[in-house]
């Protein structure tokens, strides 16, 4: 079964879930082929069309849950170039604003880029979240006060006006990329595909093992295919971690152009 939790490698969900699904397939047969020798005649040609039907939906919802994951996947791409983008704006903004509000401010954003670094290249646990949230956050509101000395020394500043514009959108961003990075396909989503693939190739070994043409390789092929590509979704559904990862190249590049 898959589980959501960034710390816990997919694969070992991967791993699971196959397990399920060959004893899925090997129970299949067990009952396919027990209930033919009781019922030597027994062909109930509608278990045919029903098996059709289950692997026609299991394939419907792995692509439903699939273009979720990656709906969401483009999402955070997006938050992590917008907020590079912020981040770089604000910090020339800085410039054009009176000292000592410029240099003030342009320390604080090469703090603020070094906090969002550190973040990407550190373990990437919830913990280091958590902290890494709170600085930025102090260093926000430090920013803000800057601005509104700024402000306070010109109110008619268009430079001011431009660089709150700036700072606005750049704090927004980081709660937009927080939240895109909680927006994981719904638990319940991923139990239901689990269940119906279960389901799906059970029935399919059922139906082979009562028309005795069942055959262990293909079926077992068949887990593993399902198995794989519902841990990929998995896997494009994390936030940091996995094979699937979103860059954090533009946000790296900071540390060269913002950072002192």
């Amino acid at each position: 079964m898959m589980i959501q939790n960034d710390e816990i490698s997919p694969w070992v969900g991967y791993v699971a879930t196959t397990l399920i699904l060959v004893a899925a397939s090997e129970a299949g047969r067990f009952l396919g082929m027990r209930w033919a020798r009781r019922q030597p005649d027994a062909r109930a040609p509608e278990l045919t069309s029903l098996e059709g039907a289950g692997l026609g939906l299991l394939a419907l919802l792995i692509g439903f849950t699939f273009a979720m994951a990656l709906n969401r996947f483009d999402t955070r791409l997006k938050g992590v170039l917008e907020e590079a983008n912020a981040i770089s704006t604000t910090e020339l903004r800085a410039r054009l604003l009176p000292e000592p509000q410029a240099t003030e401010a342009r320390k604080l954003l090469g703090d603020y880029a070094k906090v969002r670094i550190d973040l990407i290249r550190g373990p990437g646990d919830s913990a280091s979240l958590d902290r890494a949230v709170h600085r930025s956050t102090e260093l926000q509101a430090e920013l803000w006060r800057s601005a509104v000395a700024a402000s306070a020394a010109d109110p008619r500043s268009v430079s001011t006006g431009l660089f709150v514009n700036s700072l606005n959108e750049m704090i927004d961003l980081q709660e937009i990329r927080l939240a895109a990075g909680r927006n994981r396909v719904p638990p319940a989503v991923l139990l239901l595909l689990d269940g119906v693939a279960i389901v799906a190739i059970g029935l399919s070994s059922y139906v082979g093992g009562l028309a005795g043409r069942w055959g262990r390789i293909p079926h077992t092929i068949l887990a593993l295919m399902i198995g794989i590509v519902i841990a990929m979704v998995a896997d494009i559904d994390r936030s940091r971690s996995g094979l699937i990862t979103v860059s954090q190249q533009t946000m790296l590049n900071l540390e060269t152009s913002v950072t002192h």
